[in-house]
Formats: structure tokens, C-alpha cells, sequence
């Protein structure tokens, strides 16, 4: 059966190119935003259903917005379904991440998925990055296309959170994964965090370096969410401690990837990774331990900009506090 399996992978990868991945999320559950979510700023921009199935977040030239989980959790599987918005983008980020920022001022931990809007004709991008107690110097970004718009419908974009890794997930397809090494010390996200969700206005940085404008012509801007899945351990943010069974908390929750699961990755990459801190040598002349050097990536990655926007530095306002108190 596996190697059906992977015979299937290899026809759709290489025939389709990607279109065969599975969009189903995996099987944890799903729960109302009310239940896991609280709105965060812009609360005239943050709309939800009636059901509270779905939640829109606008930005418009009054604010961005944002929701954050009821919850700190330490550990766990954290997903949604997302759609971004369409047409001229450029300056737009729409994040979801994990953070303890509110909590933990000068030494944070922070894991991000971040989508770049752009120009009219070019697609998203999405950076990953990864830090832990406050070590912000140390960008861990990595920034990829992606192999459908995902501002035509819903996607699944997913972050699994252990104690010895991390890994990022598209439609069910792992993108990323770092992995603790004794060398990161405390740059590993250690500490309890919560999920945020936010639109905002990053015209500075987000597309070329701030060449590119938002361009309120074109506002509001509409990020759709829905399909939340908040899978972990919830942590007490008095006492700190866990509020559930370590052993119950990571039943279900992956451990690792499969084979297949890394072949897909390992091709994902190949193909669509634009950008990687382990390849720029201008930040750092000698790759920080944890990188291991593909020769293939490398030789791919020579015709992108090793810098592509915000001189290669982790810029942040903080979202969730700037667009609190700032109109755009």
C-alpha cells in the first residue's frame, strides 16, 4: 500500500505538478471561533458569522484587526482555513502565529506564518520564521510561492509545536520543519504562547523593501478564516502550569513526518522556496549551526535577491500593539 501510495505522490508531483495533495485538514477538531477566539484590536473590522463558524478580518484606512485564543498553550497542533484577499495587495500582511510577546517583553518566543501581499499580477508570499527568548537578532525567515491562489478559495495553513520541533504545514503538506538542536540553546520556543491572527498594514517593509504601498483605492482588504483547530495544552497564565494530561494533550498530535510526507516537503522546497537564512551569506558569512547546505537549493536560490524586502531583517511594530493605538 505505501508504495502506491508513493507511486501516486511521485505521477501527481511530476505530471500535475502538486495539484493531487490532499486539502483536508487532519482530523482533530474543529471548534467555534467563540469557544477558542476573543477579538484582539480593530473590532469594527472583525466580523464574525452568526454561527461563528467563520470570522473576516478588514483592514481599511481606519485599522487593520485581529483575534487572539482565550488560551496560552504550550505545545500542540494549530490550524486554519484562510483566504486571503485578491486583486492589489501590495503592503498587506495577513500573520498567523504563535506568540508570548504580551507576556514575556525582552525575551518573547514567536512562531509565524506570514502572507506578503503584492502587486497586481504577482502572487502571495509566504515567510515562515521562528525565535525563542527574545532572540530577534537571529532571523530563522524562509519564503516560498505557493502552487495555487490563495486568495481564489479556502486553504488549509497549519503549525504543529512540540518540544523537540517545529513544523509548518500547507493543505496538509509539510512546508518547514526545524528541529531542536543543543547548538539553538534558547533560541527554540520554550514557553507557554498564545495564537494570534491579524491583518495590518506593513507598507515599510512588506513588498520590496517598501517600495510598494497599500493602496486604499482597493480597501477593504479581506482576509476570511474558518475551520479553527486549537490542539494542544492549555496553560494556566497564573500559576503556569498545564491545565490537562501531557500524555492525553499529544494523543493524536504528530510526532514526525512520514516518508512520503518528506518527500513532498523535500519537493515542495526544491520548487518553490525563494528564500532561506541558512543561504544568505550577507547576514551571515558562516550558516548558523542548525543549517544544513543542500548544493541543489543553493545553485537554485542564486537568482533570487538574498534580501528581498526589509534589508533581510525581522521588523516588527508589534502588529497587535501598533494597530491598537494607530490608525493607518
Amino acid at each position: 500500500m505505501e508504495k502506491i501510495q508513493m507511486m501516486l505522490f511521485l505521477f501527481c508531483f511530476f505530471i500535475f505538478v502538486m495539484p493531487c495533495y490532499s486539502v483536508s485538514p487532519r482530523n482533530f477538531p474543529i471548534i467555534p471561533f467563540d469557544e477558542g477566539y476573543t477579538p484582539l484590536f480593530g473590532d469594527h473590522n472583525l466580523i464574525i458569522h452568526s454561527d461563528s463558524k467563520a470570522v473576516h478580518l478588514l483592514l481599511d484606512e481606519s485599522s487593520g484587526s485581529g483575534f487572539a485564543s482565550h488560551d496560552l498553550y504550550l505545545h500542540g497542533y494549530f490550524s486554519a482555513s484562510i483566504k486571503l484577499p485578491s486583486d492589489y495587495t501590495a503592503g498587506v500582511v495577513v500573520a498567523f502565529y504563535l506568540s508570548n510577546g504580551d507576556m514575556y517583553e525582552k525575551n518573547h518566543d514567536e512562531i509565524d506564518f506570514e502572507f506578503l501581499g503584492n502587486i497586481r499580477g504577482k502572487d502571495w508570499r509566504i515567510q515562515t520564521n521562528v525565535y525563542g527568548n527574545g532572540s530577534t537578532n537571529i532571523g530563522r525567515e524562509e519564503r516560498y510561492g505557493l502552487w495555487f491562489d490563495p486568495s481564489e478559495e479556502f486553504h488549509h495553513y497549519s503549525i504543529l509545536w512540540t518540544d523537540s520541533k517545529i513544523i509548518f504545514y500547507v493543505d496538509d503538506v509539510p512546508i518547514r520543519e526545524v528541529k531542536r538542536t543543543e547548538s539553538m540553546r534558547g533560541d527554540f520556543p520554550s514557553k507557554a504562547m498564545t495564537l494570534y491572527s491579524t491583518i495590518w498594514d506593513a507598507s515599510t517593509w512588506a513588498t520590496n523593501g517598501g517600495k510598494y504601498k497599500v493602496n486604499y483605492k482597493y480597501a477593504p482588504y479581506i482576509a476570511e478564516f474558518s475551520d479553527f483547530v486549537l490542539h494542544g495544552c492549555a496553560v494556566d497564565p497564573i500559576e503556569h502550569v498545564t491545565k490537562c494530561d501531557s500524555a492525553q494533550s499529544s494523543e493524536t498530535v504528530p510526532s514526525d513526518v512520514t516518508q512520503l510526507e518528506r518527500i513532498k516537503m523535500e519537493n515542495f522546497r526544491l520548487k518553490h522556496m525563494t528564500y532561506s537564512y541558512c543561504y544568505d551569506k550577507t547576514r551571515y558569512k558562516v550558516p548558523l549551526p542548525e543549517c544544513v547546505i543542500d548544493s541543489r537549493q543553493a545553485e537554485r536560490l542564486r537568482k533570487f535577491d538574498p534580501v528581498t524586502f526589509g534589508n533581510g531583517r525581522h521588523r516588527r511594530g508589534k502588529r497587535h500593539h501598533q494597530n491598537k493605538v494607530t490608525s493607518f
